[in-house]
């Protein structure tokens, strides 16, 4: 195989990988890693048979293309067409959990060791207490309702 047409192979593949990287597989990979060995092979078969002006040029060059290649793509609409646009604008909360307002009372069902269950104007719903370790059976009053989060503390 001439010089010429092993450093045009090994151009080509580190393109296409880099590009398979970029555009097919997320993330860092094995695609990518041999792009990059692909490169530096380029540069090293360059610098054996030419030596080393030729081969800093070849590494210059790719760097530089690199560069304008990257500004391209974030200036044009390729990224925008392949990110994710969509938004969750849903919650886990119940509809037990929703219902519960500040200031209502209830009765802890199981020990609030931070978490734990509790009825609520005749509703089991998860609570979270504000601090204290909270017995069952105990007297709670809601302090803060935040969409499914609700916190509550020991009823003075």
């Amino acid at each position: 195989m001439s010089t010429t047409l092993l450093i045009i192979l090994l151009s080509f593949f580190a393109l296409l990988l880099g590009l398979l990287e970029v555009f097919v597989i997320p993330g860092f990979g094995l695609a990518g890693s041999a792009a990059i060995i692909c490169g530096i092979a380029d540069v090293a078969v360059i610098y054996i048979n030419y030596g080393l002006m030729p081969a800093l040029g070849a590494a210059a060059l790719a760097i530089l293309l690199f560069g304008v290649s990257l500004y391209l793509v974030m200036r044009s609409k390729a990224i925008d067409r392949m990110a994710l646009k969509s938004s969750i604008n849903s919650t886990n909360a119940t509809s037990e959990q929703l219902s519960v307002k500040v200031g209502e009372e209830g009765k802890a069902l199981t020990r609030l060791a931070l978490v734990g269950n509790a009825m609520i104007n005749g509703k089991q719903v998860e609570v979270k207490s504000s601090g204290d370790f909270i017995d069952p059976g105990t007297p709670i009053v809601v302090v803060a309702v935040s969409e499914a989060s609700i916190t509550v503390s020991i009823k003075q």
